[in-house]
């Protein structure tokens, strides 16, 4: 599995730290090198298996195997946000541009997530463009770190974490489509230099290449709370 994310790696991943982050705080993953038409099909291939293996064959050291879910009970703040695709981060009405505001474990081992996001749509109750509250629950698995879950067309989470007392890494994967968006929870608003870079590290470890980067601590963001 080593070999297989190093072909992947020496096409996609990153050869320099990536610049200050722009008063949007938005950023593109860039290679360094073009990538040659040998390389696209080496691409191609290996991406096509690590997607099959999915995110929960990742080997990276901040896979939680044996998660305690009661320690993830409470607050949490959208700090960083990463997706394989444009759409899916790249306007604040975009559909995965969420907030997650807090984790709650449930008795039957599940986990119910609040979050936080801008809807335009009108309604009986509420005006267009605002934040507008919405909980979702993600059903345990097999696997520890990974919880299935019915919002939009995201169908998998995964956990990822060093100290749930301080940060959290988390995924929502589509399977069908292949797309896979990521954030850098913290349970606080305080910014840390450090844990950015650890998330942005953990990113070149996925097995798809994070098209857009979103720093949250450089923006405001009306639904961050």
């Amino acid at each position: 599995m080593a070999r297989l994310w190093a072909g992947l790696l020496s096409v996609l991943l990153l050869h320099k730290a990536p610049r200050a982050h722009t008063a949007s705080a938005s950023l593109s993953l860039q290679t360094s090198e073009p990538t040659t038409a040998a390389a696209m099909q080496c691409l191609l291939l290996t991406l096509g298996v690590a997607l099959i293996c999915g995110v929960q064959a990742i080997d990276s050291p901040q896979a939680m195997q044996d998660v305690e879910l009661p320690k993830l009970a409470g607050t949490w703040h959208s700090m960083a946000m990463a997706a394989s695709d444009f759409f899916l981060l790249e306007t604040k009405e975009a559909p995965l541009r969420i907030y997650i505001s807090s984790l709650q474990p449930t008795p039957e081992g599940n986990l119910e997530i609040a979050l936080r996001r801008w809807s335009q749509k009108r309604s009986p109750f509420r005006d267009g463009n605002q934040c507008v509250e919405e909980k979702i629950v993600a059903e345990k698995t097999e696997n520890p770190i990974e919880f299935k879950i019915n919002y939009l067309d995201e169908n998998r989470i995964y956990l990822f974490n060093t100290d749930s007392s301080k940060y959290l890494f988390l995924c929502l994967e589509n399977t069908p489509k292949q797309n896979l968006v990521c954030q850098y929870l913290a349970r606080t608003l305080e910014a840390d230099d450090k844990v950015m870079a650890e998330f942005i590290n953990f990113l070149k470890t996925l097995p798809v290449h994070m098209q857009i980067f979103l720093d949250m601590t450089q923006a405001e963001e009306q639904c961050r709370i």
